[in-house]
């Protein structure tokens, strides 16, 4: 069990094991428990790893949600699930709250087959409202009005800068129904919020003129004789000088009664705001300022680092060689490199800056580095406009991000046959960060788009020359692929060069089998050979690097050459580098033993990346068990064993 800071058992947060809990308690009793929530956060989160800064600047909030909320019943609808930690906790998970972002443990978002107070899932931004005005639609088509619950989302001012947030807002205002929307404003997302959206809540969370007006106001009125014309008047007074500090409240415009700024750290003033917000009869927009990383002194100098933080790795011995650069380092490092001599180099990201680390690129080239914000189809569209005007702009997104903006890849990008690169981080499995993060879908959903090419490096020096190839590359857009975390740890001392397009590398021959590799399996399937040479089996090994185009002569030489091909990719199998081959084939007319190796169609949760392949049989035993049960087929003998085994270990 985690401790509170003078390591004594929790006197309160022990004794909440559901939200019906924390009704009985008095407003000094709920500060009590913010600050045990507090120290237990921290202690946890340090240990699993996770996203503690938005949690730790929503325990109040969450509080009083609970407090003035019945879920169930009640749908808290939160978006994304970065401040929903403490949710979790007061919601009948404490207990296994240290198993937080752990294979087996609960998920470090939201979701529905966790618990019943989990309205909603996702793990994606900016879609809280949309949700929630859907669930209030459902309660008014289907229920009586006794009977329906409220229905609250709750958004941080990050996701708000996404486009899918504003039309929601502006479909809840015109829908007028009860819909109670929180903003959590903390000032930050990841890094620091950019844009206009911003700066307007800047000025709403730091001019206090209205404040100081509106209890004046309020206190002359009290002092006069009550009278409907004496209110009336007081109520016009307000609004008029609200218009007059804001110059329009956008919130009212767009349909919703506007309560707030509140101090997000204020238990009384936030249950005060809530139960307001529920007098109201219609959309309810309850704006709450709070401090990211409250109570974690290294928010304080550390924004980002404020917003996750990861678990302690593992001491190295004495004498160990340092740990390989990341993916994502070696991406920005080869872009700077490039863009030293070629202006027309342009980096975007949307809201990911450190996570991408093109906020390397932006340090040196600030001018030429954008932070759209959490706006990945505002990011893909600003890239193509730049395309037309002769600039290389590369968009740093992750995998499961860009599948946020695929209507602007094929419609904006690739129809219009415009040069923009697509750098790919976090493809294959995320690790930790579970379902809603696996870039295990980018092959199949680029592959199919015209005018598309895509390619993946086997270690982070071909990653180098892949990224120099994309920047000279003018014949439409081209996308880059790559894993997260550290690379192989190969010398990267040559200098960079661009490689033919379509063209891929062999690495070792045999006449046996052909293990069809791309990307984070290329070095598996090497290790497969190597195990398979030791029973007297002959790998030829390819490095593809293209996924699209393929290399045609090379893969149907060696499909005429071989027993067998195995293809090895870590992504779906469904439209993947694997159907791209069998496609080939079935269109060159070549019948040879083909066995697709990719993630199965199943959700994966958390668990290491090391775990995920492996859950997913995709080790080197893996791959050489595959070859080894085709040659069997190949061959004749065992024929209908070799294939029940082998059904037998797909279904696992």
């Amino acid at each position: 069990m985690a401790r509170t800071a003078d390591h004594t058992t929790p006197a309160i947060l022990s004794q909440i094991h559901a939200p019906g809990d924390i009704k009985r308690r008095s407003v000094r009793e709920l500060n009590q428990l913010a600050a045990e929530i507090r120290c237990e956060l921290i202690d946890t989160v340090k240990t699993t790893g996770g996203h503690l800064g938005a949690s730790l600047g929503a325990v109040e909030l969450t509080i009083a949600l609970h407090y003035v909320f019945d879920s169930p019943r009640d749908r808290l609808v939160w978006d994304v699930g970065h401040q929903a930690y403490v949710h979790k906790m007061l919601t009948g998970r404490r207990e296994r709250f240290h198993t937080l972002r752990q294979e087996g443990g609960i998920s470090g978002f939201l979701s529905r087959d966790e618990s019943e107070h989990d309205a909603f899932g996702a793990g994606h931004a900016s879609t809280s409202i949309s949700a929630a005005l859907g669930m209030i639609v459902g309660q008014s088509l289907r229920t009586k009005p006794a009977e329906r619950g409220e229905v609250v989302a709750i958004i941080g001012d990050g996701a708000l800068t996404g486009g899918m947030a504003f039309e929601a807002l502006n479909n809840g205002g015109n829908l007028n129904l009860p819909l109670i929307v929180v903003l959590n404003d903390n000032e930050m997302s990841i890094a620091p919020n950019v844009g206009a959206l911003s700066k307007y809540l800047d000025r709403v969370r730091t001019d206090r003129r209205y404040q100081r007006a509106r209890d004046e106001i309020q206190d002359r009125l009290e002092r006069l004789p009550q009278g409907d014309l004496i209110v009336e008047l007081g109520k016009r007074m307000k609004d008029s000088f609200k218009e007059l500090v804001y110059h329009s409240m956008i919130w009212e415009e767009l349909g919703f009664t506007y309560i707030g700024p509140v101090d997000g750290h204020d238990i009384r003033a936030l249950v005060t705001a809530m139960r307001q917000a529920k007098e109201v009869n219609g959309p309810v927009f309850l704006h709450v300022i709070t401090e990211k990383g409250r109570g974690y002194d290294p928010a304080k100098t550390d924004g980002e680092r404020s917003h996750a933080v990861s678990a302690p790795a593992k001491p190295k011995p004495n004498g160990a060689p340092p740990s390989p650069p990341k993916y994502q380092d070696v991406f920005a490092d080869t872009l700077i490199e490039l863009a030293k001599k070629d202006e027309r180099i342009v980096a975007i990201t949307a809201a990911m800056p450190g996570g991408t680390s093109v906020g390397k690129f932006a340090a040196l080239y600030p001018r030429r580095a954008f932070d759209v914000g959490i706006a990945e189809q505002h990011a893909v569209t600003f890239a193509a406009g730049l395309a037309t005007q002769g600039m290389r702009p590369v968009a740093a997104i992750y995998s499961t991000f860009l599948q946020r903006a695929y209507d602007q890849i094929i419609h904006d990008v690739c129809l219009q046959r415009l040069p923009v690169i697509f750098a790919l981080d976090r493809a294959g499995f995320a690790g930790d960060d579970g379902r809603t993060h696996h870039g295990i879908f980018d092959f199949s959903y680029l592959r199919c788009i015209p005018n598309m090419t895509v390619m993946a490096p086997r270690d982070e020096n071909e990653l180098r020359h892949m990224i120099a190839t994309a920047v000279e590359y003018t014949g439409g857009p081209i996308a880059v692929r790559y894993p997260r975390g550290a690379g192989t740890g190969v010398a990267m001392d040559e200098p960079i060069h661009t490689l033919p397009i379509g063209k891929a590398e062999t690495l070792r021959t045999g006449s046996d089998v052909a293990l069809l590799a791309v990307g984070s399996m290329v070095v598996p399937a090497e290790r497969a050979a190597d195990i398979l040479a030791e029973h007297g089996v002959k790998a030829t090994v390819v490095n593809a690097r293209f996924v699209k185009p393929l290399d045609e002569a090379l893969i149907t030489g060696l499909a005429r050459t071989c027993h067998a091909v195995v293809t090895v990719e870590e992504s779906v199998g469904m439209g993947g580098f694997g159907s791209a081959v069998l496609e080939l084939l079935s269109a060159k007319g070549i019948r040879v033993p083909t066995r697709v190796l990719a993630v199965p169609d199943r959700v994966f949760e958390q668990a290491s990346q090391a775990r995920l392949r492996e859950m997913a049989g995709l080790t080197p035993a893996d791959i050489a068990a595959a070859a080894q049960e085709l040659l069997r087929e190949a061959h004749g003998p065992g024929k209908r064993a070799t294939q029940a085994s082998a059904a037998s270990r797909v279904s696992v």
